[in-house]
């Protein structure tokens, strides 16, 4: 090849870059992945070209692609700090602060003026500080709940809160309060600790008896919704009781995973739900999503809300009830419902699922069974692939299908991925994807959905746009790390 095709390709390349960086700017983030892949085509010896492509997959939440491009990037140009930066977001995302750590440190030293850059280190550090000693106590002494530290009868509750209150003598909610504490929400008002403890503990202590793999029926003279991640948006959360109907006995509900993270409302969304558990325990039902989890609660901003609007007791007690939360549901044994998806083997069978030891395992790590439940995404290609989030896999209809005939099931229901229309519909009708959380971050546009199931598993799907609310924006709390996430 001449020199003069040579240099042709390279400026057709560049031509390409800055199309792709016009659709970044408009956040059509797949389309700036279609071009900046064919800039690469072209000339795959541009660091820059990855790293462009590793922010639009951390955009996409695709960490793992994220790392692999920043990966080439510093395998062209070991001195491309923004490479560093894009591999450290995306080991932030993940909850692998240790790797994050190593690149965030390079980075500081290259910039030592940067101060952006310090402050994200300095962030970073404490956190693996904090991680390191929470382990060893955990290590030492095996880390005594929160629970058993808890006297609740000794916290007073002054004349002066105006909030709702929780009968004294029978020590149960009702309608009224559920009613008072949406509105006290509403207004961006915070319920009384004592209340948040003893909703939280009814939560956990009915949690630690449930089985890992929950069977639900559909009320015989009424439906069950089915609702994806919800994601701390509690104007839309609240929105989808408001069109769609509140639970009752007639009305069951099973939220599937995600109820906190990136959004700032997420204290008012997850406390609403485990009330509404605890005033219907046989009509909503709850599962663990990959963010009722230690590592995204310390990035995506649940830890830091909580510890604001109350306390470090307080997330700690959560963090112990997530534990708990069952890691998928059996719809009238045909539909099966988990967060993320199936598994890097075939032939798992129901009983195998049941046996997970969730609350022994406590945090779902990186591989298993359980970490695929919460983590896995579906793909339309056959067989299985490395995960484009750098953990759990992504799997294909044959995948799906030998799923389904091993346990006698129709379909799976999945959440854990933001959709345009709100819901997609694949592998031939047998895995569907529903997320509620419409306009994701402020940002996505998208609309949310839910499913309405009738007891003989007709199923209808219902999408909605976001509502307004007030105006505290995404990971409020998330400390420094929104902006490294390209928040």
């Amino acid at each position: 090849m001449t020199t003069a095709n040579t240099e042709d390709i390279k400026v057709k390349a560049e031509e390409i870059k800055n199309e792709a960086n016009v659709y970044f700017k408009e956040k059509q983030f797949p389309a700036a992945i279609e071009k900046y892949s064919k800039a690469i085509e072209l000339n795959p010896d541009v660091a820059s070209y990855y790293t462009n492509r590793a922010f639009c997959h951390i955009k996409l939440e695709s960490y793992g692609y994220a790392i692999a491009d920043s990966n080439k990037a510093l395998e062209i140009d070991p001195n491309f700090t923004k490479a560093n930066y894009r591999r450290a977001s995306a080991n932030m995302a993940l909850g692998n602060f240790k790797e994050a750590l190593k690149d965030l440190r390079v980075v500081s030293k290259r910039a030592p003026s940067d101060k952006d850059a310090k402050a994200k280190f300095d962030e970073c550090q404490k956190i693996v500080r904090r991680v390191e000693f929470e382990k060893a106590i955990k290590d030492d002494d095996q880390k005594r709940s929160v629970a058993s530290k808890l006297d609740i009868d000794t916290i007073a509750v002054d004349d002066s809160y105006t909030g709702p209150r929780i009968n004294e003598e029978t020590k149960t909610i009702d309608h009224t309060f559920l009613e008072e504490m949406i509105q006290h929400f509403k207004d961006q008002k915070k319920i009384h600790k004592k209340y948040a403890f003893m909703i939280v503990l009814a939560i956990r202590k009915y949690m630690l008896e449930a089985p890992t793999l929950i069977d639900v029926k559909v009320p015989a003279d009424g439906q069950l919704t089915v609702c994806g991640d919800v994601h701390g948006q509690f104007y839309d959360f609240i929105n989808i009781f408001e069109t769609n109907g509140y639970p009752s006995e007639k009305h069951a509900y099973l939220f599937n995973g995600d109820f906190v993270d990136r959004g700032s409302f997420s204290v008012e969304v997850v406390l609403t739900l485990f009330a509404y558990k605890w005033l219907y325990p046989d009509h909503v039902f709850l599962a663990r999503g990959n963010h009722e989890t230690d590592n995204m609660n310390k990035v995506y901003g649940f830890e830091g809300e909580v510890k604001a609007k109350f306390s470090e007791m307080m997330f700690s007690l959560f963090s112990e009830t997530f534990n708990a939360l069952p890691l998928c549901h059996l719809i009238e044994n045909k539909i099966f419902v988990t967060h993320g998806g199936l598994f890097s083997r075939d032939n798992i069978t129901l009983d195998e699922i049941r046996k997970i030891d969730r609350i022994g395992q406590g945090q779902p790590g990186s591989e298993g069974l359980m970490c695929e439940l919460l983590w896995s995404d579906p793909q339309p290609e056959l067989g299985r692939s490395t995960s484009k989030r750098g953990v759990g896999i992504q799997f294909g209809p044959d995948v799906t299908k030998n799923f389904l005939e091993t346990n006698d099931l129709d379909m799976i229901i999945r959440s854990h991925e933001v959709k345009e229309e709100g819901y997609v519909i694949e592998h031939d009708g047998k895995c569907v994807t529903v997320f509620s959380a419409p306009n994701y971050c402020d940002t996505v546009g998208n609309k949310g959905a839910l499913i309405n199931i009738t007891p003989d598993l007709k199923k209808e799907y219902i999408t909605f746009s976001a509502v307004p609310h007030p105006s505290v924006r995404p990971m409020q709390y998330a400390s420094q790390f929104s902006g490294l996430l390209g928040m």
